[in-house]
């Protein structure tokens, strides 16, 4: 089991920055993918960002690249979103997640999940 608890998320104003952290415990954090996603009310869980196991590889959603960095500190079990040039449609729960064999830029793969921080943007 992997426990993973994501932290950061709070009101900012458009063209604002910050940067969400996602601790993980439990099994040897290094041994998984890490992937962002987020919700918006009344729409699906869709991708953000995704790293492979050693740091490598990050992979963004088309609607983020160029504004949004995954990185990851595996001697920290703690995985990174720094997202800058805030949108109002940024708006949703972030959520982490980790898994194994995970399918890039989808949500497939991803065997454990957080419970989610609320970001909103204001214009």
């Amino acid at each position: 089991q992997v426990q993973l608890v994501e932290s950061g998320g709070q009101l900012v104003q458009a063209g604002g920055s910050l940067r969400l952290s996602c601790a993980a415990s439990g099994r040897t954090f290094s041994r998984y993918a890490m992937g962002w996603f987020r919700q918006a009310p009344g729409k699906e869980r869709e991708f953000v960002a995704a790293i492979s196991r050693s740091g490598g590889s990050p992979f963004y959603a088309d609607s983020v690249k160029g504004r949004f960095t995954i990185s990851r500190d595996n001697a920290k079990n703690t995985v990174y979103l720094q997202m800058n040039s805030l949108k109002p449609e940024d708006t949703a729960v972030y959520y982490c997640a980790a898994g194994e064999t995970v399918v890039a830029g989808t949500c497939r793969g991803y065997d454990y999940w957080g419970q989610g921080t609320q970001v909103t943007v204001s214009s």
